[in-house]
């Protein structure tokens, strides 16, 4: 698994290869500070800098609190967010930091959360 921010940086620079369709990959600790990553170049975020920290400690929150329920249903890989204008994922990583990926809403919903998968495989 990843070590350290060199490696969240290489690890968002392969998910943005992934699909032209994702607009960020942004890897989150665990007080929902940004680690690693960003927007993808030439886009503009659709929310403020203080709106992104919001996001980010409710993200934050939201994985740790989705650990309550991994011995019914089995640890989650990933959650999705199918917003009005655009999709968010999450994909829990070790000591609860999390990745975020946002997309447009056209993105390949069955090819592109399971190549994401593959890079934290």
């Amino acid at each position: 698994m990843l070590e350290n921010k060199n490696e969240f940086e290489v690890l968002c620079d392969k998910v943005f290869k992934i699909d032209n369709m994702i607009r960020s990959a942004r890897v989150i600790n665990t007080k929902g500070k940004l680690e690693a990553g960003g927007m993808r170049e030439g886009l503009k975020a659709l929310e403020s800098f203080k709106k992104d920290e919001m996001l980010f400690m409710e993200l934050s929150l939201r994985v740790r609190m989705r650990h309550e329920f991994d011995e019914e249903f089995g640890p989650v890989e990933f959650s999705l967010s199918y917003r009005g204008k655009i999709i968010v994922f999450s994909f829990p990583l070790k000591a609860d930091m999390v990745l975020m990926v946002t997309s447009e809403r056209q993105v390949d919903l069955g090819r592109v959360p399971f190549e994401i998968l593959k890079l934290l495989g």
